[in-house]
């Protein structure tokens, strides 16, 4: 069994998925149709525009015929570390599965990281970002910079805390 835990992105204000979170859940629906994944976690709470991530992604998947049984929903977090962590207990259930991320290519390392730290062994997959306007996409990849130096800083403080409480 191979799950495809898909990372949030934006809701847009009239409750429709943002080209990111369109594209991430198209490229899982795509893992789904080929047999490269058996389920699918949505991920994503309650952002500045309702409903939650979880529930937009919910709705495309049944949309593209995924079925029922083959989604779950993680609905409660806000960043790519909760994302991860929140769906140990969806993996726990699953018998602790094989896991592809998908997420964007500009968002590969920090959830890849991410992940290890969690003890998730998971490969990333990643959909092209074709039709994406071209400063769209620059300015994703220079947010993510300063958001992959802290995530590298954030998770290595919590390794080096957790060490010295023995």
């Amino acid at each position: 069994m191979t799950v495809a835990i898909i990372l949030g992105a934006a809701v847009k204000p009239d409750g429709n998925a943002s080209p990111t979170l369109r594209r991430r859940t198209l490229q899982a629906v795509k893992l789904f149709k080929s047999g490269a994944v058996t389920h699918v976690i949505c991920c994503g709470g309650l952002g500045r525009f309702p409903p939650t991530e979880a529930d937009v992604m919910r709705s495309i998947c049944l949309a593209e015929g995924l079925p029922v049984a083959a989604i779950r929903l993680e609905d409660q977090s806000h960043s790519t570390l909760e994302n991860l962590a929140n769906t140990l207990p969806l993996l726990a259930e699953l018998g602790a599965p094989e896991v592809v991320i998908v997420t964007d290519t500009y968002h590969k390392w920090r959830a890849a990281m991410t992940a290890q730290h969690l003890g998730i062994k998971a490969r990333v997959s990643c959909p092209p970002m074709t039709g994406t306007a071209k400063h769209k996409v620059l300015k994703s990849w220079l947010r993510e910079i300063p958001g992959l130096i802290y995530y590298w800083w954030r998770l290595r403080r919590s390794d080096r805390l957790a060490g010295s409480s023995d």
